[in-house]
Formats: structure tokens, C-alpha cells, sequence
């Protein structure tokens, strides 16, 4: 039987969510990859304990994470109801649709016949009555965005999600939806895009959008798919994600052209007392209208040294200036 530990909520930190009153880790556990039916399940039920004792509150999910699709949030419910039942009012559970999920034309998109039936589909998945925050992954061109916020409220006044969240939608779109949510008074809180320091485009329009929304941002990505990590500090491991000529998301070509600046931001963490990979959280943490960043771990080891970046997250204007300068 799993025993909690007692002090979970002791070193981290709670940051609200816009100008919601919600409030998440400042470090939040997402299950796009090592939660899939390929991944060992008793690894996946270690991560997720070690993640709550910490103090991690929110899990992070998608109909579509996997492999194979599914998968993460079947795996998910399983450990849920054996482990964590008993504490699902000090847990956020998110989970999203929109990206392709099933074969047909309701199996993707954003009309209300595929959202509906595709929360639906991950409640039974999960094993939940409801999720705390209900996404639409991506944008979809071919559907009214009246029809899709009208659907993400049924999700809402159907009592299936507590909240409602966007993903991958610009600044203009964000605005849009924002106005039928904020007309129809929709729990409308949050945006997942992804940010890291060699992915710094929501600095240009979203994030002053999200703040003038009251908005906060959930951000993914924030390791640039293990670039900002020691893992390529000596080359290319065979077992890496940018060795394997299946991943779409990283490239041995990518990561050759930033070895350079890796190494740069390495010696900078180094003389902060952190990891790359810590300095590279707390780094996406120094921005306020940031809430929670969502952090994969494929081991406990891992989910350890990322929670240490919480030791240190102020920034000296010197340190500042030369990430932007080494980033050029």
C-alpha cells in the first residue's frame, strides 16, 4: 500500500493560475512520453509517488499520449485508483483533445461532436468523474471557434471539468475564444504553449495577451526536448531521442548547431550551483504570468534533479544578460 509523505507540501511552491484562484506546483508532472503502454508500469507508478511527495499536485494528460495513443491515460487511471483515490481533491488532473485520436472524421479537430465524445472517452480512460482542466490541444481551421468554446462550456455546465484551457492557439485566437468564454462566464484560465530558451516566441505577443486575459501560461517543453540537459554536452548517447530516426521533435542536426551555446549555458548553470537542466526550469519560471511548467521524466532520478531547480530561481540582471546574449 502506498503511504504518503506527510511533508509533500513542506518545500514547494504554489503559484496561481492567472487571475483564477487556482493554484499549481510550480513544477507539474506531464505524461507525454515514459507513460505509454511500451513503458514499464511500475517505473510509471514510481515517478507519479515521488511527484506527489514532492509536492507536485498537477498531472498532466492528453487523449493521445501514448504509444500508443490512449495508452497514458489508461495507465494513468489504473495507478490512480490503486494509489491516489484517496487524494483526488489535492490533485489538478488535466487532460486534453483535438490532435488525431481515432480513425473517422470526429476523431480530431474541434467540433463539439469530437470533444465531447473524446473527454468523455478519457474520463473512462482515467477512471474519473471529471478532470480539473479541460484543453483543446490545437486550433482547428475548420470549425467555427464558437463552436468549440460552446462545447469546452458543456464540458463545463456538464460537470466533466472544472476549468477550461487552450493549447498551440496564437495571440489573436487566444483573444477570440476568450470572448465567448468571458461572454458566457466560462472558467477560462489557462494556455499551454510551449517555451524554453531556444523557443522564445510567446515573448513576443502571448504572454502580454495571457496577462491582459488573466490568463496563465502552463508551459511545455522546457528542456527543448533534452537539449537544455547535460544530455548532448558530450555528443549524441545512441539511446537519445535525437539519435532515433522515429522522433519528429528532436534531430542530430539540432542538436550539432547548439552545442555550442549548450555549453555556454552550461557554464552559466555551473556557476549558479545548478544543473543545465535546473537552471533551464528556473529560467522559465522567473517569468510571473508562468504558473506551472511541465517537466517528463522517463526515471525518479530525473524527476529529483529537475525538483532541485526549485533551490534557485532568482536571476541577477549579469546572468540575464548573457543567456540573451549567448542565445543570439
Amino acid at each position: 500500500m502506498y503511504q504518503e509523505n506527510e511533508n509533500r507540501y513542506a518545500e514547494m511552491i504554489y503559484r496561481r493560475v492567472g487571475n483564477s484562484g487556482l493554484k499549481l506546483s510550480a513544477l507539474s508532472l506531464g505524461f507525454w512520453h515514459n507513460f505509454g503502454e511500451v513503458d514499464r508500469i511500475d517505473n510509471q507508478r514510481a515517478i507519479m509517488r515521488r511527484a506527489f511527495d514532492s509536492g507536485i499536485t498537477h498531472f498532466d494528460l492528453a487523449n493521445n499520449y501514448g504509444p500508443p495513443a490512449g495508452s497514458a491515460e489508461i495507465n494513468f487511471g489504473q495507478i490512480f485508483k490503486e494509489d491516489f483515490k484517496a487524494y483526488r481533491d489535492e490533485l489538478v488532473i488535466s487532460s486534453k483533445a483535438g490532435f488525431h485520436m481515432w480513425e473517422g472524421p470526429y476523431g480530431q479537430g474541434g467540433s463539439k461532436k469530437s470533444i465531447i465524445a473524446s473527454c468523455n472517452q478519457s474520463l473512462k480512460r482515467m477512471q474519473l468523474d471529471y478532470v480539473d482542466i479541460f484543453y483543446h490541444h490545437c486550433p482547428d481551421p475548420e470549425t467555427p471557434l464558437e463552436e468549440t468554446a460552446h462545447a469546452l462550456d458543456l464540458l463545463i455546465r456538464q460537470g466533466k471539468a472544472l476549468y477550461i484551457g487552450i493549447s498551440n492557439y496564437s495571440p489573436e485566437q487566444t483573444k477570440k475564444i476568450a470572448e465567448y468564454f468571458k461572454a458566457w462566464q466560462t472558467p477560462f484560465i489557462s494556455h499551454q504553449p510551449q517555451y524554453n530558451m531556444f523557443n522564445r516566441t510567446i515573448e513576443s505577443e502571448l504572454l502580454t495577451v495571457l496577462e491582459q486575459e488573466g490568463l496563465g501560461a502552463i508551459v511545455f517543453s522546457p528542456l527543448a526536448q533534452g537539449l537544455l540537459s547535460n544530455r548532448y554536452l558530450n555528443g549524441i548517447p545512441k539511446d537519445s531521442r535525437a539519435h532515433r530516426s522515429d522522433s519528429p521533435f528532436l534531430t542530430e542536426d539540432q542538436v550539432e548547431s547548439t552545442l555550442a551555446k549548450i555549453k555556454q549555458l552550461n557554464d552559466l548553470a555551473q556557476n549558479r550551483d545548478q544543473s543545465l537542466a535546473q537552471m533551464a526550469l528556473a529560467w522559465n519560471l522567473r517569468n510571473p504570468t508562468v504558473a506551472s511548467v511541465l517537466v517528463g521524466a522517463s526515471k525518479v532520478d530525473q524527476l529529483n534533479d529537475n525538483l532541485k531547480a526549485l533551490a534557485n530561481l532568482e536571476f541577477s540582471e549579469a546572468e540575464l544578460n548573457l543567456i540573451n546574449r549567448i542565445l543570439k
